[in-house]
């Protein structure tokens, strides 16, 4: 049994081999030094490994100097993988997900942008293997942040040996005090404000012998601007009445008064409807293009579906007009009940399939208004990988371009338009 001046002693000595760790990585990647300034060290006595809280490195003092005495590049590396995943954000966003796949993915993202990186001081005896092996995943998944990597491993699940081979690669910490920060939580805004620094930071070094492509496109993912979807929708509400009764317009005081006092006769009775701001009128165009898979496009229907579905956001009674097209619109339908949503989540059929061009839906929107198929069309909502030719005219109605993923291959869209990432 250790005697409690052991205990201090052994915590100051971890204590110092991750000061070095911090100083290794701070020495040769300067660009982390706003980072590396908040992300603190907090021993915690008999726990096993590494862990990290979104903001802290948790560890046994034992066991970090155990893993120095044995290979003090597992240490840096521990550390700088640990600092990765709070830059990146990744622990606020894990109770979203289904954690095995979300946990692997942003190992493994880390892990590739530290060898990209090249640091000597974190450099291990199987990197050279590790990385051929996540370069072949990165051609599967089209690219390895740890966005891409979850949507693969949920699309194509892998074989018990494959998870297994590269959790044993890419494991440094434990995942489990990860968790879900809501809006305006002051560490998860500031480790958003700290990868903004980063990757400014960034844009000047040019003293590392390793890449930052993988590091660069990983802040991409971390300080894009993030929308939430439902809101956006909620943009298309326009006020209607409704046939319900008006809790705000009704008197229950003299209500019960006539019942009192009169029988069966109410002095007031209710107003049967009230104003309320829900979704009536929009159009979704899907680009039927190559490139917009048909599963893609069910997930996003199913997705805006789900979120318009609930009474709050829905009138009974509404005007949607689902438009595909590539080059030319290849069919429009009319929605107006939630019956036709449902029938064409099930039965509908994608067409098209060319090139894409988005401007005959921006005019065949405006034909159904000269019509008077809308009486006040609020929003059209664009599903699309992005690559057509644009309207340069602005319409007198909310624009969205709704994307599955980024790619900083594709063009902006129109400055009087917002972009999402579904």
């Amino acid at each position: 049994m250790r005697s409690d001046s052991d205990t201090e002693k052994i915590a100051s000595l971890a204590g110092e081999v991750l000061a070095l760790a911090r100083d290794d990585i701070l020495m040769h990647l300067r660009f982390f030094a706003p980072a590396l300034a908040a992300f603190g060290f907090k021993e915690r006595p008999g726990m096993e490994g590494f862990a990290s809280d979104g903001g802290n490195c948790l560890y046994d003092g034992a066991f970090v100097l155990k893993g120095y005495q044995r290979k003090p590049e597992q240490i840096t590396r521990s550390y700088l993988h640990m600092l990765l995943h709070s830059i990146f954000s990744h622990s606020f966003r894990a109770q979203q997900l289904e954690p095995e796949a979300w946990n692997l993915a942003a190992d493994l993202a880390v892990e590739h942008v530290i060898l990209e990186l090249g640091l000597e001081g974190a450099t291990l005896p199987e990197d050279r293997a590790f990385l051929g092996k996540l370069e072949i995943l990165k051609e599967r998944a089209g690219g390895l942040t740890a966005e891409r990597l979850y949507r693969y491993f949920i699309r194509n699940p892998l074989s018990v040996e494959e998870e297994r081979e590269l959790v044993q690669l890419s494991f440094r910490d434990r995942h489990e005090l990860w968790k879900q920060e809501g809006d305006g939580d002051p560490v998860m805004e500031q480790w958003r404000k700290l990868s903004q620094q980063v990757k400014m930071e960034l844009k000047s070094f040019a003293g590392s012998k390793g890449s930052v492509k993988s590091l660069e496109r990983n802040l991409g993912e971390a300080t894009r601007e993030q929308y939430d979807y439902g809101e956006i929708l909620r943009r298309f509400a326009v006020p209607g009445e409704e046939l319900m009764v008006s809790k705000e317009e009704f008197d229950y005081i003299y209500y019960t008064y006539g019942l009192t006092h009169y029988g069966n006769l109410p002095l007031i009775e209710p107003l049967e409807y009230r104003e309320s701001k829900k979704v009536r009128e929009f159009v979704i165009a899907i680009d039927t293009s190559a490139s917009c898979d048909g599963e893609a496009v069910k997930a996003f229907l199913r997705k805006t579906y789900s979120l318009l579905k609930g009474y709050e956001n829905f009138f009974t009674k509404f005007n949607i007009h689902i438009l595909q097209c590539d080059n030319q619109v290849q069919s429009d339908r009319k929605l107006t009940c939630e019956g036709d949503l449902e029938i064409f989540l099930q039965e509908g059929k994608l067409t098209g399939f060319g090139a894409t061009d988005f401007r005959p839906v921006f005019q065949y929107v405006e034909k159904l208004r000269d019509i008077g198929e809308f009486e006040n069309l609020k929003g059209l909502v664009y599903f699309t990988d992005g690559y057509g030719i644009y309207p340069e005219r602005m319409p007198d109605y909310q624009v969205i371009f709704a994307f599955l993923e980024e790619d900083e291959n594709r063009g902006p869209v129109p400055p009087w338009s917002m972009k999402v990432i579904v």
